[in-house]
């Protein structure tokens, strides 16, 4: 009797912690309540090494000099240049080319990297669909999704860094307020930006 109460309370705390481990992991608020169809989120509790399925090398991206006293790991946007610069550290970055901001839609700050997507689905903010109104309230990931191939999604914010399916507006001021890269590229730094990672846009 003994060894059977213990077998079930051995299984029962088992299951405890398996629950508290998929529960463990937060999204971004922007994010909360939204369906998974087509996306897959690392939580912010999710280690480095969870997070990286591999880390190819750098080969669409630009490695260049770089001086700052930003960590490794952290990205830094540069709306001037249209540029998002990937810290290796050491006085070195990779560059790629990006669509920023349009007029009307600047902003500068910091924020952390809070998830993750892979082909994420968009739920389009209701001023965006006020001025669009033919935009649906929900549309799954894919290759006809504007959030393109992978998301990186900043903070509480509403902002991403992002694929895209409009190639022809990288290296222009052509969005919303989040950063587009082409898809090739943003499935390239995908695996190598940490949960946590800090991106300041200038």
């Amino acid at each position: 009797m003994n060894k059977m109460f213990q077998f079930l309370a051995t299984s029962a705390l088992g299951l405890g912690l398996l629950c508290t481990a998929a529960s463990a992991g937060s999204l971004a608020p922007s994010q909360e309540g939204s369906p998974s169809t087509g996306m897959v989120i690392v939580p912010a509790s999710a280690s480095y090494a969870e997070e990286l399925e591999e880390r190819p090398g750098f080969t669409r991206g630009e490695i260049v000099d770089f001086e700052t006293t930003a960590p490794a790991g952290d990205i830094i946007v540069n709306t001037a240049e249209n540029r998002l610069y990937f810290v290796l550290g050491d006085g070195k970055a990779v560059s790629y080319r990006v669509a920023t901001a349009r007029k009307g839609f600047t902003w500068r700050g910091a924020h952390e990297v809070t998830a993750k997507a892979k082909w994420p689905s968009w739920r389009p903010p209701q001023s965006m669909r006020k001025r669009k109104p033919a935009l649906p309230a929900y549309m799954a990931g894919g290759p006809d999704n504007p959030l393109g191939a992978r998301a990186l999604y900043l903070g509480s914010s509403i902002y991403r860094i992002h694929g895209t399916n409009e190639p022809d507006s990288i290296g222009k001021a052509a969005s919303s307020g989040c950063i587009r890269m082409l898809n090739e590229d943003v499935s390239e730094l995908y695996p190598h930006v940490k949960i946590g990672a800090r991106v300041t846009v200038l």
